[in-house]
């Protein structure tokens, strides 16, 4: 769920003095167990409450990583978010919907028609939304799909952006991004000293956009 300061230290720790068992847990801790966990530990302890908190906003997508589904990380969580919209329709989604989403297929597909089977899943799910955890996609996550079905690669150093924010804007406008340039490629996103991606790209036809087109093209 990104909770700043939740580090594997201290969920370890909560593990081990059975303060928590799942995700859910983490709603219900006390500023009391937490501050336990370190000497003069009130100010840590309350500064990880508010974090917790917070996260109870998180969007869809973390969410959905938070799960822990076998074979789903964040790309594929925010392609089902955006796809689904909420928790409760992803869980009644069919296989063969799953299995035809791009970079899902059939393996991924299984993996989360079985996670979602489980009871424990379901309990689970119960008790993150009776702690107030959105489950929902927000109006302002989906910006707009004017990137859908498009795939770029980066390469180079960009100047406004870095790799992630690049790579986090086309997605939320529905495309997608990729490592390697091909023939399924529909632009190289290019910075200073791009390399041979750049030069794979010109020989296959692709077309380079500069940082400032890019700008202008999400813009």
């Amino acid at each position: 769920m990104n909770i700043d300061g939740l580090g594997e230290n201290i969920i370890q720790q909560l593990l081990d003095k059975n303060l928590i068992t799942n995700i859910a847990d983490l709603y219900t801790l006390k500023l009391e167990n937490i501050a336990s966990l370190k000497k003069d530990g009130k100010k840590f302890a309350q500064n990880l409450i508010d974090a917790i908190e917070q996260s109870k906003d998180n969007s869809l997508d973390r969410l959905i990583t938070a799960l822990g589904i076998r074979h789903v990380g964040s790309k594929a969580s925010k392609l089902l978010a955006r796809k689904y919209k909420t928790i409760d329709k992803l869980m009644e989604a069919k296989f063969e919907d799953l299995s035809n989403i791009n970079d899902i297929g059939p393996i991924v597909a299984n993996s989360i028609q079985e996670f979602f089977k489980q009871e424990q899943t379901k309990d689970l799910i119960k008790k993150l939304k009776a702690v107030g955890v959105n489950t929902s996609m927000k109006e302002e996550e989906n910006i707009d799909n004017r990137l859908e079905g498009k795939t770029f690669v980066l390469t180079g150093t960009l100047v406004e952006y870095t790799r992630q924010e690049a790579t986090d804007l086309i997605e939320k406008m529905g495309g997608k991004t990729s490592s390697s340039v091909s023939k399924k490629t529909d632009y190289v996103l290019a910075g200073e000293e791009a390399g041979s991606k750049l030069t794979k790209a010109q020989d296959l036809g692709i077309t380079i956009l500069t940082e400032e087109e890019f700008k202008r093209m999400i813009n």
